[in-house]
């Protein structure tokens, strides 16, 4: 019997090993093609905060059945608007991620908002305060909206009633302006950034800016009360006028803003004038206008007749007869009036002259005295003034005698 050969069984395959990179590489890869693990939403308890020198935020999320790590780089952390804290819960927008070199997995926080109204709260108040003490709150910074502005800017969500509302309010009080709308988001983590930027691309475009949203929940508006959001509008190049929410609802934007009006509808109104009041106003002054110029020409014209009046004949012969009796009038006054007051002056005059010839050196010279004068005028008072061998001239009534002094001789 022919023996049988039987093949042997087939080896299984060994499998090619994976160095730990390729293996960390393939996880990561793994994850960050989940569509499930980008842009997600995970709400937990902030714990083990760490700031890095290069101004990263390290930090826990957990609840109580898990926890993650998470990191928040340096541009998102400024853009944050509040400060992570131990404790403090939030809901987060970011990216899972694997880190190679530590085989870590961590959520790659890029934008985040307290969760809770004692959270949301206790935010608010902080950033409120901060933003008070640097005094984007004071009256004083504050602009005027302009009474005719060409441009007008709208920053609100490009779905919804409150873009409709405004620009159809616009169109129907002030339709010569043009109407720019910037969209952007106006609720989730993003919105502030979002908000930012759609108000940095219309500021230099326009001459007001409404920033508007509907209302909504305290979690819902919390975007307005992002600090990075409220520096922009402090900062804004033209005013801001706020309008979010209810009345009833304030944001720090609304702080910051230079006009806040109560909602958008509101908004719209404030900043346009209202065209058909205008154009009753301009028909109201130009009626004015045209009644003071006839006015006037009626004023004019009728100068114009009385000086035709004044200049004929008869008007002439009447305005010098009237120069006439008043020439005489005035003739007849100073014709009665100058003699007397000739003779009245004449008197004080007399009288002026008798005083001075009492003090006149003169007549003390009449009554028989004489004064005795040095060569070049001076008066002599006293003997102690004269030296021998001076020359004098003595003045007496009738005119001078020049003398020598020959002997000093001493007073008595």
């Amino acid at each position: 019997m022919d023996p049988i050969a039987l093949s042997p069984p087939p080896r299984p395959s060994v499998p090619q090993a994976l160095t730990v990179s390729q293996l960390a590489r393939l996880i990561r890869e793994t994850v960050r093609a989940n569509p499930l693990l980008g842009r997600i939403l995970v709400r937990g308890e902030v714990s083990n905060v760490q700031a890095a020198p290069a101004g990263h935020r390290f930090f826990t999320l957990k609840d109580s059945g898990a926890q993650i790590d998470c990191i928040l780089f340096r541009e998102d952390a400024e853009l944050l608007g509040f400060e992570l804290e131990d404790g403090m819960d939030v809901v987060v927008s970011g990216d899972v991620d694997v880190f190679p070199r530590k085989g870590n997995v961590e959520l790659v926080v890029r934008a985040a908002t307290p969760a809770g109204v004692g959270a949301f709260w206790a935010a608010y108040q902080r950033t409120r305060k901060k933003l008070a003490a640097e005094g984007l709150f004071d009256v004083a910074r504050k602009r005027s909206l302009p009474a005719f502005p060409r441009r007008i800017g709208v920053v609100t969500s490009e779905i919804g009633a409150v873009v409709h509302d405004i620009v159809t309010i616009l169109r129907r009080r002030y339709p010569m302006a043009h109407v720019i709308v910037a969209p952007a988001l106006v609720q989730g983590p993003g919105a502030p950034a979002s908000l930012r930027r759609a108000l940095a691309a219309v500021a230099d475009r326009v001459d007001v800016v409404i920033l508007a949203r509907g209302g909504g929940s305290l979690e819902d508006l919390w975007c307005f009360n992002d600090e990075g959001l409220a520096r922009a509008v402090a900062t804004c190049r033209v005013p801001v006028v706020s309008a979010i929410g209810h009345e009833t609802d304030v944001t720090v934007v609304d702080f910051v803003a230079d006009v806040r009006a109560a909602t958008p509808s509101a908004a719209a109104e404030l900043v346009s004038p209202d065209a058909i009041e205008l154009a009753a106003r301009v028909n109201d002054a130009q009626q004015r206008l045209v009644q003071e110029i006839h006015d006037v020409v009626c004023s004019a014209m009728e100068r114009v007749k009385g000086l035709g009046e004044r200049m004929s004949p008869r008007g002439l012969r009447r305005s010098v007869e009237a120069n006439r009796e008043r020439l005489q009038h005035v003739y007849d006054a100073l014709a009665a009036g100058g003699p007397r007051e000739v003779a009245r002056h004449r008197d004080r005059l007399g009288a002026v002259g008798r005083r001075l010839d009492l003090l006149s050196p003169l007549a003390t010279l009449q009554r028989g005295y004489a004064i005795a004068e040095r060569m070049d005028g001076h008066v002599v008072s006293r003997a102690s003034e004269i030296e021998e061998g001076d020359a004098l001239a003595v003045r007496f009534q009738d005119g001078r005698v020049q003398v020598h002094v020959q002997e000093e001789v001493a007073s008595g």
